[in-house]
């Protein structure tokens, strides 16, 4: 590792050329963290301090900094909202000023990075460089492909000579709004650091069963495991189709498909994915603009879980699309819900993020939601109307409210609440929360005010009848999405005092 780099940032103003550094300096720390341990396991090889405190494990930097407007008059900067005119969400500064993140993956994460830079150089003529972080990046990730054997060690072991997590580095407080800055007083470049990636991507790695970087742009999440069955079956359809802008499927168990794997459905029957709490299939495309489904399985803790650590994907899009109780009596079993505010009663997150702030609907949402069943359904107008209800959804962290009956039925009718699941608030608050584009559609199963209560038979047969048709209309919501590009990341999801980065 060259000290230089770390005391003399290499200026540049080429998008690809910065991406390109930090793909280098990444690149090294990744082969030199690699070889010492390597070394420590088969020798017993204790790496150098002096290396080591030069910066030979550091995630690289990236800096970004805009001087501000000059007033032509005394050619003083102006330190207002004299902004160029940006008519997007992202790719802005708030304020004159250096910004900087460690990066992590940036061969995975390189398209998003130069984007985002394209922009801020063209339009305020930011100023770019590339250098060392003070961030280690900790050894559990860098041992995927590197052939090393652990058995020999404890973790205790390890941990005195090379970089481990430490929790207390890793957190949300970016994205959380508070003011932070580092000692040479730069602001956050992004939501998310180095270190809070790497935590994110193993933990996705764990819960899914799937490489983390197989992760699309357009997530579709669900609460029951019927609807991976419908997914992966259309999934499989399409990789046959000539035309298809598809060119794989990514199952859980860490295994891939295409259109030449013989007995795929044989294949995906057979595979470990009851060993993952949160199983995900993604069905890919080039650029990551495919779907992904996960299996969150029932719950807020699930929901904040592993949106906490999708998040770091930075996708386009999540979309609920599971099962819900219907609240009011004109609704019938496989009717729709279209979630346009929530109740939020699920309290897993009322510290980072009160249930007074209002998590407003996304209107690019909405509307491709409701665009989509009509597509998929052929019917609209009063004929939709009397399927697709759209209100209030409340979400509960309590499975069984029902018994709770007294209380709930009086918040469910002043929220004038029309169903009820324990999901949908929660990822939409975490994606209020992240500045990720979210939407909810659910499906009635069950009515439990109303004396229609969730039988087998009768669930065997709602489901049957009515989750295909609900893939469906997530599939093509995220067809129409697509085509929105990067108007779908709405202004209303930024604070006032945001990261450059999106």
């Amino acid at each position: 590792m060259n000290k230089h780099v770390k005391e003399k940032d290499a200026m540049t103003n080429s998008a690809s050329v910065l991406v390109g550094q930090l793909k280098t300096l990444y690149a090294q720390a990744v082969a030199a963290l690699q070889e010492d341990l390597h070394n420590y396991l088969e020798h017993r090889q204790v790496p150098s301090k002096n290396l080591r405190t030069a910066g030979r494990y550091c995630y690289p930097k990236l800096t970004v900094t805009w001087k501000g407007n000059l007033d032509e008059a005394d050619e003083l900067m102006v330190q207002n909202n004299r902004h160029p005119q940006v008519n997007r969400a992202f790719a802005r500064f708030s304020r004159p000023g250096s910004y900087s993140s460690s990066i992590t993956r940036p061969d995975l994460f390189g398209d998003h990075i130069e984007e985002q830079l394209e922009l801020l150089i063209r339009d305020y003529n930011a100023d770019c460089s590339v250098s060392l972080s003070d961030q280690e990046i900790p050894y559990p990730y860098v041992l995927d492909g590197a052939g090393l054997d652990l058995n020999s060690v404890s973790a205790l072991d390890l941990m005195r000579h090379f970089p481990a997590t430490e929790l207390a580095l890793i957190g949300n407080e970016v994205a959380d709004g508070l003011d932070m800055k580092d000692e040479n007083g730069h602001r956050p470049l992004a939501l998310f650091d180095g270190l809070r990636t790497d935590f994110s991507l193993a933990r996705l790695r764990h819960y899914t069963g799937t490489a983390a970087e197989h992760t699309q742009s357009y997530i579709l999440m669900t609460n029951y495991n019927r609807y991976v069955d419908v997914f992966v079956a259309y999934a499989l359809e399409q990789l046959k189709k000539l035309d298809s802008p598809y060119t794989a499927l990514s199952c859980c168990g860490y295994f891939t498909i295409t259109k030449d794997t013989p007995n795929p459905e044989e294949l995906i029957a057979n595979s470990p994915w009851r060993k993952h709490q949160m199983p995900a299939y993604h069905l890919m495309r080039e650029g990551r603009q495919g779907v992904t489904l996960v299996n969150i399985g029932v719950g807020p803790s699930n929901a904040k879980n592993i949106t906490d650590h999708l998040a770091v994907m930075r996708p386009h899009v999540w979309l609920m699309i599971g099962h819900c109780g219907g609240l009011r009596p004109s609704q019938s079993i496989g009717d729709y819900v279209l979630a346009h505010a929530y109740l939020r009663d699920d309290h897993i997150m009322d510290d980072v993020l009160p249930r007074e702030i209002p998590i407003p609907p996304i209107a690019e949402v909405q509307q491709a939601l409701h665009e989509s069943a009509v597509r998929v359904t052929g019917e609209d107008g009063d004929a939709l109307k009397k399927r697709l209800r759209t209100g209030t959804v409340v979400t509960t962290d309590d499975r069984n409210w029902e018994l709770r009956y007294t209380s709930s039925a009086l918040r469910f009718s002043q929220s004038r609440a029309v169903a009820i699941d324990m999901e949908s608030a929660t990822l939409a608050a975490q994606g209020y929360r992240f500045r990720v584009p979210y939407g909810t559609l659910l499906c009635v199963s069950d009515k439990p005010l109303h004396g229609e209560l969730k039988l087998p038979g009768q669930a065997n047969h709602f489901y049957e009848r009515a989750i295909r048709e609900h893939i469906d209309i997530g599939i093509e919501a995220m067809n129409i999405l697509r085509d929105y590009g990067t108007k779908l990341h709405s202004r209303k999801l930024r604070a006032f005092d945001e990261p450059p980065f999106r």
